[in-house]
């Protein structure tokens, strides 16, 4: 006889969430553990389950293979990073008193189904960062309660329904109890229609996200009832038409972002009550007219970008009351007049970036114990002189482009001509007698040190993409033609000691050239330097450092001809919004390995070991396909296998990117380099410059800091699991080369092979790795290895 009495509920959840599949066999083979004692299950009192929270396990699978049906109970389900994939079943929509829902960070399909918006008891609904398509159903208007809303980095499209404005609720009657939305994700979609005028009805909202979409038409005069908004993110979007009054209502928000739209007219003297702003991007939109005095409010702004726009009229003077200001992008805009001297009392300013526009007048003396460490001041009308600290510390592509600028004072004009007609008359008869010997025996030092290369040019009968023989008359014609003789309309930029040009062969290859300015080829320090990259360049072969083609090192014209690089250097891409999110997570997993293998190579592989010495962002440049390349050897070293490879010479580097021990010991070895690339690799993550980070590690590891925190927020969080754990690996190799003490470093060998070795799962979730977990790991690796002493990865 069967028995057909009914099982208890409690054991029908059970049996729902053994067959789910969620839970290894560890844990749902062992008979002696309750349902209620797995990990991640919470029960209630009479043993049902309310809860279920599996937050950054990977337990895959389909949502389908559990059945929902059977936990009338639960209120909430966390299931972010999971690696779950399929649709979003129609049995979820049976968990009617669900309150939060959190499927975010995973690779689930298909469309949104109208039912689950029907879950009137949501307060939480995050579904970003997935692959689900389709357009946001109407039924939305129904989740009154919500106050946390996630659709972010899907692939919606669609407008927003106009029930959207609905989601709103009276203020409850006591005090922590308020269920309306605060937050809004709809950013990296495909969203397109406009921005419904009923979003205003969200007065609880504080963050709204809606870049990476389609939006057109205007900003609504609605967005100023928005008065506990605190994060506004419209970039990347069509949206057009002037900034309303209204924004300035908004007095609690401390970041806007309109980049990357189509927005026209001045800006409102209202953005002057935006008295909590931080951050203010506008750049690459068509915002004309003056910048309104009233910026000078905004005393808490740290960043100000506003380039690529069409604004005129002076810099207002009161930049110079934002102390706090750390970034300054002014730059291609039409802006005339003189550089405010009040600037120079921003003692926390970084950069500077006023190129491209029409400022005359003098440069303002900055003080010497600012923190400024980056200044384009390149195609304005600037005049002479370049004050002194300004003019040692930063290159001269800094002032590149201002006609009188770089012309010398009466006084230096007065003595060089006096220096000249003194020693002319003495040297000239020696000058006629040596002249051709001169020649002659440069250029036979010069063959036969470019012996091979020469046979090369000639087996290529004349090849423009060959090394070039000394006088350079292979293709000459060429490159004069191609570059209008170097005229500056093909000039895409400068480096330490020459400017970078565009050329157009006429096979219609595109190469880059760098050219040493004459004066400049005079100097024996960048005549040097030149020869040096030569050198190197000529003799090293990986596929991630820098080609070179070509070269003349004629005194009278010097340039060399590398490989085209469409997207400029490391340091740009990660500076301009639209180009940082191209590179995307793998693009920088992949660019930070390259790196480490093409200095493992200088440093190990080659047949003598050769420094860089000048490793930053800077000398990083990007291809069409964001893939990393070493560039600028004009400070590369060799070192001698012996004498523990060390050797002095003065500070050569990047200021920010230079090993701390060189300020006091000034011994070179390998180590510097590893250091640069490690702050390379954390910049990268990043999205900018570690300095606050480098100078706790330097110091002593107080505060802890939770890893994800501190990568670039304007990616989304990494949804592979192999590229979590490349993050993970990168920033443990980053710190550990960032160590204070250089003998604690990993050589670049190691770090190369750990890029190579077995990828080993993460022992917890992502969110919960902190720096200085990874810094402890870090003090074992010179015993046990890189990777296998690593507590946050797991060898399961």
């Amino acid at each position: 006889m069967i028995d057909r009495t009914p099982a208890p509920s409690n054991e029908l959840e059970a049996s729902a969430l053994l067959r789910s599949g969620w839970w290894p066999s560890s844990v749902t083979g062992n008979t002696a553990l309750s349902h209620c004692a797995w990990y991640g299950v919470s029960c209630n009192a009479s043993g049902s389950v309310y809860g279920i929270d599996l937050w950054g396990h990977q337990i895959g699978g389909n949502l389908s293979n559990m059945n929902f049906s059977l936990l009338p109970s639960l209120t909430y389900l966390q299931l972010f990073y999971t690696g779950l994939v399929g649709e979003i079943p129609l049995l979820i929509c049976t968990l009617s008193r669900l309150t939060e829902l959190d499927l975010s960070d995973n690779s689930i399909t298909g469309k949104l189904p109208p039912c689950l918006l029907s879950l009137t008891s949501l307060q939480v609904l995050d579904i970003g960062r997935n692959r689900i398509s389709g357009s946001i159903p109407p039924t939305i208007g129904r989740l009154h309660n919500l106050q946390v809303l996630y659709f972010g980095s899907n692939q919606l499209v669609g407008s927003i329904p106009p029930e959207f404005g609905n989601l709103t609720s009276p203020i409850p009657s006591s005090i922590g109890n308020l269920m309306s939305l605060t937050h809004l994700n709809l950013q990296e979609n495909k969203l397109g229609g406009s921005i419904p005028p009923e979003i205003g009805n969200l007065t609880s909202l504080t963050y709204l996200y809606l870049q990476g979409n389609k939006f057109s038409g205007s900003i609504p005069l609605e967005i100023g009832d928005l008065r506990n908004l605190e994060l506004l993110d419209l970039s990347l979007n069509n949206l057009a038409g002037k900034i309303p009054l209204e924004l300035g209502s908004l007095a609690k928000m401390y970041g806007v972002k309109l980049c990357s739209n189509v927005f026209n007219g001045p800006l409102p003297s209202s953005i002057g009550n935006l008295t909590s702003l931080t951050s203010l991007s506008l750049q690459v939109n068509k915002f004309s007219g003056s910048i309104p005095s009233e910026i000078g409010n905004l005393t808490n702004l740290t960043r100000l970008n506003l380039s690529k726009n069409r604004f005129d009229g002076a810099i207002p003077l009161e930049i110079g009351n934002l102390r706090n200001l750390k970034f300054i992008d002014l730059s291609s805009n039409n802006f005339v007049g003189e550089i405010p001297g009040e600037l120079v009392n921003l003692m926390e300013l970084t950069r500077l970036d006023l190129h491209n526009n029409s400022l005359s007048g003098s440069i303002p003396q900055f003080q010497r114990n600012s923190q400024l460490y980056d200044l384009n001041l390149s195609y304005n009308h600037l005049k002479s002189p370049i004050p002194y600290n300004l003019k040692h510390s930063f290159p001269d592509t800094a002032f590149l482009g201002n006609e009188d600028l770089n012309q010398l004072d009466e006084t230096q004009a007065h003595r060089r001509r006096s220096s000249v007609i003194h020693y002319m008359m003495v040297f000239i008869l020696l000058a006629t007698i040596f002249i051709s010997c001169i020649v002659v025996g440069s250029c036979f030092l010069f063959r036969r040190a470019t012996k091979s290369v020469q046979l090369e040019t000639i087996e290529k009968n004349g090849n423009f993409l060959s090394i070039w023989n000394y006088d350079g008359t292979i293709a000459y014609e060429d490159i004069i033609n191609a570059t209008e003789d170097f005229d500056l309309k093909y000039c895409i930029g400068t480096g330490g000691y020459g400017s970078v040009y565009r050329a157009r062969l006429p096979n219609g290859k595109v190469v880059a050239l760098k050219k040493l300015h004459r004066l400049e080829a005079e100097d024996p320090t960048s005549d040097k330097s030149f020869r040096n990259e030569v050198k190197y360049l000529t003799e090293v072969r990986h596929r991630s450092i820098i080609k070179l083609h070509g070269f003349c090192l004629h005194r009278r014209c010097m340039f060399l001809v590398y490989e085209y690089m469409e997207n400029g250097c490391l340091f740009c891409v990660l500076r301009d919004d639209v180009e940082a999110v191209e590179l995307d997570w793998s693009k920088r997993v992949d660019l930070v390995r390259d790196i480490a293998h093409a200095l493992s190579y200088m440093h190990h592989d080659y047949a003598r070991p050769i420094v860089h010495r000048d490793i930053s962002s800077n000398n990083i440049l990007l291809n069409s396909k964001m893939q990393g390349f070493v560039s600028d050897f004009g400070t590369a070293r060799l070192l001698n296998h012996d004498s523990s490879s060390n050797f002095t010479a003065n500070i050569a580097g990047t200021y920010g990117y230079i090993a701390p021990e060189l300020a006091y010991t000034l011994v070179v070895n390998e180590k510097c380099d590893v250091y640069s690339f490690g702050v390379v690799a954390m910049e990268t993550m990043m999205g900018e410059h570690p300095r606050d980070i480098v100078s706790t590690l330097l110091t002593s590891f107080g505060e802890d800091i939770m890893l994800h925190k501190i990568l670039d927020p304007r990616l989304s969080f990494p949804r592979e699991n192999s590229i979590a754990r490349s993050i993970v690996l990168i920033v443990s190799l980053a710190l550990a080369c960032l160590s204070a003490n250089p003998k604690s470093r990993p050589t670049m060998k190691q770090v190369s092979e750990a890029f190579l070795a077995r990828k080993l799962p993460l022992a917890k979730p992502f969110h919960e790795i902190s720096l200085a977990q990874l810094q402890d790991n870090n003090r074992s690796w010179l015993e046990g290895g890189l990777i296998e002493a690593s507590s946050v990865l797991s060898d399961e």
